[in-house]
């Protein structure tokens, strides 16, 4: 009897899945940031340098300063002088530089800089994500990205 007793309680302990909400957004993103300052530790990198700098590697080709500042305070909700602030930093710390055509690029050091902190953070971030089917994945993706959209459509009318 003891034995099917705990497996009653066990089942009604069992929590239902929760349906997504902003805490559980908020316990992923601070997570995401855990891991983030784990593999910054011991480099000359903040958070904001990192986002700046991996956004100018990911366009792939050298991008205008005050665009670049543009598009990453957008996708950051950061204040834009303090997104300048990191790009500026990153200029003088010489892993982007600027080119002959007014633009800036990221340097062998910032790309070299770039592979250290993913390859420092890739091992949890693929097991985390590893761990749920792609098509879950694909779904969450879509669900997020809608509801960033509108929340960006909202701040833009305060």
């Amino acid at each position: 009897m003891s034995s099917i007793a705990s497996n009653k309680e066990r089942a009604m302990n069992t929590t239902a899945p929760a349906t997504l909400n902003p805490s559980i957004i908020g316990q992923a993103e601070k997570h995401h940031t855990a891991v983030l300052t784990r593999a910054l530790a011991g480099t000359t990198l903040d958070e904001k340098q990192w986002i700046v700098l991996n956004q100018a590697l990911a366009v792939g080709t050298p991008v205008d300063p005050a665009a670049h500042v543009t598009r990453v305070t957008a996708m950051t909700q950061w204040n834009p002088a303090d997104t300048g602030i990191a790009l500026t930093t990153l200029l003088e710390s010489g892993l982007l530089r600027a080119t002959s055509g007014d633009l800036v690029e990221p340097t062998e050091d910032g790309v070299a800089l770039a592979g250290k902190v993913r390859g420092e953070s890739s091992a949890i971030v693929a097991a985390a994500y590893g761990a749920v089917a792609p098509e879950d994945l694909a779904t969450a993706a879509r669900v997020l990205t809608t509801i960033t959209a509108r929340m960006a459509e909202e701040l833009a009318r305060a």
